[in-house]
């Protein structure tokens, strides 16, 4: 008994672990996946398939139902039955097998044996394989299998169907896994409609870089179609300008690879460095995507900058690489920045066009101030995803309020580029709209470094930065300068040069009135540098203001920098309020204070407004405030945040004097009399 119970179990267990090693074909088990029917209906209609089932080792690709479904066949019924050859390999392999790098490959049935480039993409749980773009779905892969004569065959199921590089039936001439210069060769006798590239091939005889296509190995391939040269001379394509189309040594996919990520070009030598980086944009239910090159070096015939184009055709093999049909040339910058606002209904910046082109009168002029602009500007672009807050809608029915916020986004007279931001010590910039001033920080992220832009109380990140023009350059960025979206709570915790006062406030509890939108304030926020200097200044006050059990004296002190009224005050009209209208070096003192109204008590001070003496010719127009309080002379390093309950002047001090708190050796600060007064008072009044 005990026997045969063993028995059965041992063959439960052979059943169970070992279904496709022994007892099921991969034939068969293709058979009966519905979700592989279409791909078994085309390998039974292919008879060199069939006999390489029965007789062959084997690794087979099959695509699903749902990837033959947006599969848009380019080719007719008999080339269509030869597709399965190229989804088949004569080596069993499984992912594990699969020797992976930047240019590693398979060899294909099909006739000429095209190669299948084998690409894997780092994941959170496992790894990911592709197989040129199609995903392998893991855990629906490696299943292990022997035929009739005992040859050992491997099935892997995949996203989507793979499209071999071949001549219709009907071509004089049949082309088999031809490298990038064949297909640039015999193109036009490809079914890969309706492009053309004739100019670009024209242009690669003419500077004889012919061999850069013919190259061995595994190269990613950027060919610009002829509907890309209308507004380009065909001579700005050199041999630096072709050199600068080719990812050397890597073959890149779309889905496998990084996006933003810069890959160097063969355009990177001493006098030229070309990187480009793929991007992706989603409308709905579309995605495109774009290819970024980004000149860093640039000279008297090339532009520093980016230039962007679209991905009109991806994905094509070819046997040295992969082929992206792109829709105008790289490197090549020929458009104004008019012309690239306007450049496609559906383009990176189409809804900001349309917003432009729907405010009349206001959005004619902006576009003749930027068309008349010859020499250089720049441009804070919002991408298309920014115009669907739906704080704007009421003010882009103001024109006044339409032509600020528009005016908000462009610096004439320069051409701001990340380095040149990144480098200066003057980071602001006057724009168009003379209430306004740009603030910029950089972060640096690894390599990589991040532009943030201050306008009007909103903080918006660079997302694409250094797209060149012919008259400068323009910053994507993520939303709208001018239209608050934040509260004064919301702005501090996502402002990283405001963690220190944050961090006070969130202690103390102080913060949680920040959130109330029925209410105006107007906060005077030391920024981080601010309380690192007043830790020099007053070292054993500021450190037992950061200390737990000092709160009630960190709230005392923030409470003074908190003003609360029906209206939020600018800088501009503290300063109209003290009467300080004619300041001079010499005449300053000729003011009157103001009293703002703070929780506990006054604020007493007044402002001195001076021009930035400069010799940069963009900051000549940029002000800048000082609050005189109490002898102290305090800059205001940003001023007027706007928020949607209130306004923040960042200030590079807090007010704060000697003796506020007083220290002594027992655990707890001793309150400034007059502040004592109030607690009492306080006190008193429960």
């Amino acid at each position: 008994m005990a026997t045969s119970m063993l028995l059965v179990t041992l063959g439960l267990f052979a059943a169970i672990a070992l279904p496709g090693t022994f007892s099921v074909t991969i034939e068969e088990k293709m058979r009966d996946d519905p979700d592989l029917s279409q791909f078994y209906s085309m390998l039974h209609r292919n008879d060199i398939a069939n006999m390489s089932l029965r007789l062959k080792k084997v690794t087979i690709f099959a695509p699903t139902n749902e990837a033959f479904q947006r599969y848009k066949t380019p080719y007719d019924d008999e080339l269509d039955k030869e597709l399965v050859l190229y989804h088949m390999t004569n080596l069993p392999q499984t992912t594990d097998q699969f020797v992976t790098g930047s240019s590693t490959s398979l060899t294909s049935e099909l006739e000429g044996n095209p190669r299948l480039w084998v690409t894997t993409k780092k994941g959170s749980y496992h790894d990911d394989v592709y197989i040129n773009n199609a995903r392998l779905l893991v855990s629906q892969s490696n299943f292990k299998a022997k035929n009739s004569r005992h040859m050992e065959q491997v099935l892997h199921k995949i996203d989507e169907v793979l499209v071999p590089v071949i001549s219709p039936s009907t071509a004089a001439t049949k082309l088999y896994n031809p490298h990038a210069w064949d297909f640039l060769e015999h193109y036009e006798s490809l079914n890969i409609n309706p492009f053309r590239v004739r100019l670009f091939r024209e242009r690669i005889v003419r500077t004889r870089k012919e061999d850069i296509f013919r190259n061995e190995g595994g190269h990613t391939f950027f060919i610009p179609v002829d509907e890309g040269f209308k507004n380009s001379h065909a001579d700005s394509i050199d041999s630096k300008v072709i050199d600068g189309h080719v990812i050397p040594k890597m073959v890149l996919f779309t889905a496998p690879t990084a996006k933003d990520m810069p890959y160097p070009t063969m355009a990177d030598g001493d006098n030229m460095k070309v990187y480009i980086t793929f991007s992706e944009e989603t409308h709905g239910r579309t995605t495109t995507i774009y290819i970024k090159s980004h000149n860093i070096l640039g000279d008297n015939t090339h532009s520093k900058g980016v230039v962007l184009a679209e991905i009109v055709k991806a994905n094509i093999p070819v046997k040295n690489g992969v082929v992206h049909l792109i829709n105008k040339p790289l490197m090549v910058v020929d458009k104004t920045v008019k012309d690239f606002l306007q450049d496609k209904e559906d383009g990176p910046l189409s809804k900001f066009c349309q917003e432009i082109a729907d405010a009349g009168e206001v959005g004619q002029e902006f576009m003749r101030t930027i068309e008349r602009a010859h020499e250089s500007i720049t441009l804070f672009a919002p991408s298309n995803a920014a115009w669907d807050d739906g704080n704007l809608k009421n003010l882009l029915r103001d024109p006044q309020s339409m032509k600020e916020i528009l005016y908000m986004h462009l610096v004439l007279d320069k051409r701001l580029f990340l380095e040149n931001i990144a480098d200066s010590h003057k980071r602001h910039a006057a724009t168009l709209n003379p209430k306004k001033t740009l603030i910029f920080n950089v972060a640096l992220i690894g390599n990589n470094r991040t532009l943030t832009v201050d306008g009007g109380g909103v903080n918006a990140t660079v997302i694409q930065p250094d797209i060149a023009a012919k008259n400068g350059v323009i910053h994507i960025i993520d939303r709208v300068l001018g239209v608050p979206y934040t509260t004064i709570i919301d702005k501090l915790r996502n402002d990283a040069q405001l963690n220190d006062t944050l961090f006070l406030g969130s202690r103390s509890g102080f913060n949680q009135q920040l959130n109330d939108t029925t209410r105006k304030y107007t906060y005077f926020v030391p920024r981080d540098k601010a309380w690192a200097d007043a830790r020099i200044r007053f070292p054993s006050e500021i450190k037992k203001l950061f200390m737990p059990d000092f709160t009630y004296h960190v709230t005392q002190i923030l409470e003074r920098h908190l003003v609360i009224s029906d209206v939020a005050y600018t800088m501009e009209k503290i300063k109209v309020l003290t009467g300080d209208t004619n300041t001079t070096p010499f005449n300053y003192y000729k003011h009157k204070e103001i009293e703002l109204p703070t929780v506990r008590d006054s604020l007493s001070m007044f402002v001195e407004e001076r021009q930035d003496h400069n010799t940069d010719e963009q900051s000549k127009t940029n002000k800048s405030f000082i609050i005189h309080w109490k002898g102290e002379k305090i800059p205001v390093f940003r001023p007027n945040i706007e928020c949607t309950n209130g306004i923040i002047h960042v200030i590079d001090a807090p007010f704060l004097k000697e003796g506020d708190i007083r220290v002594s050796g027992a655990p707890t600060a001793a309150l400034a009399p007059h502040l004592l007064m109030l607690v009492i008072a306080k006190w008193l009044l429960l």
